[in-house]
């Protein structure tokens, strides 16, 4: 079990930095995206150029399916390697006196690890569904519906996709913050 979770550390902290700039790229053009377009009554070709970053169109039409695949999947690592490393009970029920960036990481991640496990699996399968295997919207609808929270009514969709794209956001920059890479050296 020790060497199973010094594994899973060691895996989540060298995945996560390469992640980073994509994944807060993804999130904040998916939140971006839906908030213009549901509530900011932004033009088509604004909410279409976040959403062409959102999926990594500016890397050509070809590597969109790789680019939402491989950073997919890399959700999806961080996703289950966070979680092996998470104690819920013992680290979340000891608050201490002044919240630290490990605390933070660990609330918002017990939190938002199943929103974004499902976010990313259905990402992946709705883009590589209709690029890959030529699957009909009809039939790849329900994954871009579960995608951004639709299930959940117009309004709260755009409340979901908000606290998912928040939560990733605050993930990435709290778990970059501890892998000491932006630390001043004194």
């Amino acid at each position: 079990m020790q060497f199973q979770a010094r594994y899973f550390r060691k895996l989540h902290r060298k995945i996560a930095p390469v992640l980073f700039l994509p994944l807060l790229l993804s999130a904040v053009t998916g939140v971006l995206f839906r908030l213009g377009r549901n509530w900011w009554g932004l033009p088509n070709e604004v909410t279409g150029w976040m959403m062409a970053i959102h999926q990594g169109e500016y890397l050509g039409s070809p590597l969109v399916p790789i680019y939402v695949l491989l950073v997919g999947l890399g959700l999806l690592g961080l996703v289950v390697s966070g979680l092996s490393m998470l104690k819920v009970k013992r680290q979340l029920t000891q608050h201490p006196s002044k919240p630290n960036l490990r605390w933070i990481h660990h609330s918002v991640a017990a939190i938002a690890f199943l929103p974004l496990l499902v976010s990313a699996t259905t990402g992946i399968a709705y883009r590589l569904g209709q690029t890959w295997f030529g699957l009909p919207l009809e039939q790849t609808a329900i994954l871009l519906q579960l995608h951004q929270g639709s299930y959940l009514g117009e309004q709260l969709k755009v409340f979901y996709v908000l606290l998912v794209g928040l939560g990733l956001v605050t993930l990435l920059i709290t778990g970059i913050q501890m892998t000491g890479i932006f630390r001043r050296s004194t």
